[in-house]
């Protein structure tokens, strides 16, 4: 008998006694036989459905917005109309992810509409009304995120998030099938769209599959049809739009040579004002042009070159690094997604922290509360300042502090704004005669320098990492990207060991990278696992090697319980398509239903299910009605499960009879 059989036949086991389980009796499962991963070579030969057109949410935490393009013709990428309502000094072609509810909890807009709406509400008829800005970050922070996850509205009403994410998903679904069919002066049906929606790398499965089922609720796909719905991972989005880059649609931050007449120190600057004006320019043909060929600077990199891309966007920073396969320019995943909260939102809770100082926590949270509009109205006055914070700036930013600011806190504390801003003592921020905070540059750049040093300080140690050596580019995408002294800091940090690049039109290079993916969905051919992923089953207890409180006797055989089934090792490599493969067989001949838990952890050398840091994270339900029961009493399920997809997914086989095993893989609902 071959090694490899003995350890088939120690493995012929049951997970049913497995410690958990003692107490919930038998779930009946018994894995038949471990078995290697094995590469499916049918699986990129899967019929892809004849969608017409691919359209891309990116739906962020700050702005979202959505492109699409034909696939007939993949080569023109169109980005969603201009929104009505925009803010000086922010690029339009987004729009702010905010949504306005009724006092009923009906939708009622979206955006720029949904705040100009809820901003001319009268202040007391504006509590009942329920506004929500800035809460795709809950997805991201809920520990045990379930269909059930609440969240707050500006007047503190809570509403489940599933809700409110659907009405999202369903609002950018019905502007982008208007516009489509007003471009074709015809009806154009939600059938003939592969919808792709943005989420950052580092989201765990339950996030992501909470995105899926929002999309199922908003009717842009269904369980029925699952495909028609991709989940694409935003810096992989922005590193296949990197792929196509121009040498005019870029900044090179390390250029040493003045740049049309700037020395470097200006170009970082004087590059986006003139990239800025070049995106104004083509704003109105809102059509842009993928070239077909890949892009100059993609071709100065060879077989095994990497790179790697920063996402930094409202919510969270997100990184990834790629090494190029040729010919075909195919991608593949060197180190696992990493990243954290450190997006721009994290100067806008240091701005909050700045006003609390100044004028007292207490009133700052009766504010928001009391006027929630106005508040809104001060952070909107915030974020255009924000945008013109720059490294070399000397003259100071002035934000304006709505009426209801200065007249609420006059009644709230009995003396003015202008005495509290004297009395505090927090040098460079003064008022102005007109109304206004004024911040001196250093006190605007401090806001931004504790999120800056957390985003240098995680690249720090993605570049210390053995996978990370010999990176020939950074590119820094996502709107957080825009920032000037994010910029510097990157440069300044990195720029002896890469070349620094930012695509022109930073803040729509996900949605673009994600149209992109939606037209070829393999182009991405190897995936690093995040977790360990696995289940509990019951080998044969061996003396010596298996702990004595794991023995379990049954029917005079010895059972070791506990043990961790791995399918896959955190970090590592996974290829498209490659499957996990297990067994599974009812335990008694009449039960339609198998549910097996799976567990995770961080660590990628598990033995048992017990060990710190495992966690159940999921099951796999596998639901036998409709197969034939009169087969032999020992049915074979063979269950099949795929890792190198931005979504871990599974299928099933009724071994005996060869038909689909109807198969679902639970992250939110276990």
């Amino acid at each position: 008998m071959s090694e490899a059989e003995s350890g088939a036949a120690d493995a012929v086991s049951t997970s049913a006694y497995s410690s958990p389980a003692k107490s919930l009796g038998d779930p009946g499962i018994t894995p038949l036989s471990p078995s290697h991963i094995v590469k499916d070579s049918d699986a990129e030969d899967a019929v892809e459905q004849l969608f017409l057109v691919v359209v891309a949410i990116d739906f962020g935490t700050t702005s979202s917005g959505y492109a699409y393009s034909f696939t007939k013709e993949p080569e023109c990428i169109h980005v969603m109309r201009r929104w009505e309502g925009g803010d000086p000094g922010v690029s339009n072609q987004k729009t702010p992810t905010t949504i306005l509810l009724t006092p009923e909890r009906k939708f009622h807009s979206f955006g720029y509409a949904a705040r100009d709406f809820y901003h001319d509400l009268d202040p007391t008829e504006s509590k009942h009304w329920l506004y929500f800005e800035k809460f795709k970050m809950k997805l991201h922070t809920t520990g045990n995120l379930t269909m059930e996850t609440d969240l707050t509205a500006a007047n503190g009403k809570k509403v489940k998030a599933l809700e409110i994410f659907a009405y999202a998903l369903q609002f950018f679904k019905e502007q982008a099938l208007k516009e489509l069919s007003d471009q074709g002066g015809s009806d154009f049906e939600n059938t003939e769209v592969r919808w792709v929606i943005t989420v950052p790398a580092i989201w765990k499965q339950p996030a992501k599959q909470f995105m899926r089922q929002a999309a199922y609720k908003a009717g842009m796909a269904s369980p029925e049809n699952p495909e028609q719905l991709i989940i694409a991972l935003e810096p992989e989005a922005a590193s296949i739009y990197c792929r196509k880059l121009r040498l005019h649609q870029m900044i090179d931050l390390s250029s040493r040579a003045p740049v049309n007449g700037y020395s470097p120190s200006d170009t970082i600057g004087t590059g986006f004002t003139q990239a800025k004006e070049h995106v104004r320019r083509n704003r109105q043909s809102r059509t842009f042009m993928v070239e077909n060929v890949i892009g100059e600077i993609w071709s100065e990199l060879e077989e095994g070159d990497r790179y790697i891309v920063v996402d930094s966007g409202g919510g969270t920073v997100d990184m990834t690094v790629h090494q190029i396969r040729l010919p075909e320019g195919h991608l593949k995943e060197l180190y696992k997604a990493t990243g954290g909260p450190y997006g721009s939102l994290g100067v806008d809770y240091e701005f909050e922290k700045l006003l609390c100082k100044i004028f007292g926590e207490d009133f700052i949270e009766q504010f928001k509360i009391k006027r929630p509009a106005a508040w809104v109205d001060l952070m909107i006055a915030f974020e255009s300042r924000k945008r013109a914070a720059a490294p070399d700036r000397t003259n100071p930013l002035n934000i304006t502090l709505p009426f209801s600011f200065i007249d609420y806190y006059k009644k709230f504390r009995g003396h003015s704004v202008e005495h509290a801003l004297r009395k505090s003592n927090v040098d460079f921020v003064k008022w102005s005669s007109q109304g206004m905070l004024r911040m001196s540059p250093d006190a605007m750049n401090a806001l931004f320098k504790p999120t800056i040093d957390q985003i240098i300080q995680h690249l720090s140690d993605v570049f210390d990492k053995p996978e990370v050596t010999n990176v020939k580019f950074l590119f820094l995408v996502g709107g957080f990207a825009e920032s000037p002294l994010l910029q510097q800091a990157v440069q300044s940090a990195f720029g002896s060991r890469c070349r620094v690049i930012i695509p022109q039109d930073v803040g729509l290079t996900i949605l673009k990278g994600a149209v992109l993916f939606g037209l070829d969905p393999a182009v991405i051919k190897v995936r690093r696992s995040p977790l360990t992923y696995g289940v509990g089953v019951l080998n044969r207890f061996v003396e010596g090697k298996h702990p004595p409180e794991k023995l379990l006797v049954k029917d005079g055989t010895r059972w070791c319980t506990d043990v961790f089934d791995k399918f896959i090792s955190a970090d590592q490599s996974v290829a498209l398509g490659e499957t996990v493969t297990r067994s599974y067989t009812p335990a008694k001949p009449s039960q339609l239903v198998i549910v097996i838990n799976i567990y995770s952890s961080e660590q990628d050398n598990v033995s048992f299910i017990t060990e710190s840091g495992v966690k159940k994270c999921g099951t796999l339900r596998l639901d036998l009605t409709g197969t034939d029961a009169s087969v032999p009493n020992r049915r074979e399920i063979k269950t099949l499960m795929q890792f190198g997809d931005t979504e871990i997914k599974a299928m099933a086989i009724d071994v005996a009879t060869s038909k689909s095993v109807k198969v679902g893989i639970d992250f939110l609902n276990y």
